[in-house]
Parts: C-alpha cells; structure tokens; sequence
C-alpha cells in the first residue's frame, strides 16, 4: 500500500473528514472517468482541446477539480473521446 494510501486510510478515520471525503466522491468519479478515457485514447489535453472546442486550460482546470463542468460540456468532452455520457441515479 502506498504511503499517501495509508496516510488516507488513517485521516479517513475521522467521521468528519469521512463524511466530507464521502460527499466529494461523484465530482472525483467525473474527473477519474474524463481522466481514465483520454488517456485510453492516447491524447492530450491540448489533443482533447482541438477535438472539442474547449480550451485546454479549461480541460486542465477540469481535471484538477477546479471547475464545475455543465451537462453540456460533458457531453463536448465526451463525444471528443468516442464517448457517451451517461448519467444516473443510484440506489444509496
């Protein structure tokens, strides 16, 4: 296990921080989702850019947590990956 996995285990301990951690999953599930398929395609942020009409320090800004994608730029993203979106709603 790594050491920033350890530390995590260990600071996750904390019902409060858990719970915020927690609240934070879905917009990191986005990120690692957006993350995970352009780099299955092999391509860059400015790569991804030029396919979508984004600029690349939004796509950046995007995949560092630091901006709020609308539905419709996820759905630009995601047709500029071969992608569809797919959204739902879970049972908790």
């Amino acid at each position: 296990m790594s050491e920033f996995r350890e530390f995590l285990n260990e600071q996750l301990k904390d019902p409060e921080l858990k719970a915020e951690y927690d609240a934070l999953e879905p917009e990191f599930a986005i990120i690692r989702a957006m993350i995970d398929a352009r780099e299955r395609q092999g391509i860059t942020q400015k790569e991804l850019a030029a396919r979508t009409g984004i600029a690349q320090a939004d796509i950046s800004k995007l995949e560092n947590g630091n901006a709020n994608p609308s539905i419709k730029t996820l759905k630009r993203l995601a047709s500029g990956l071969g992608c569809r979106l797919k959204i739902e709603f879970a049972a908790l």
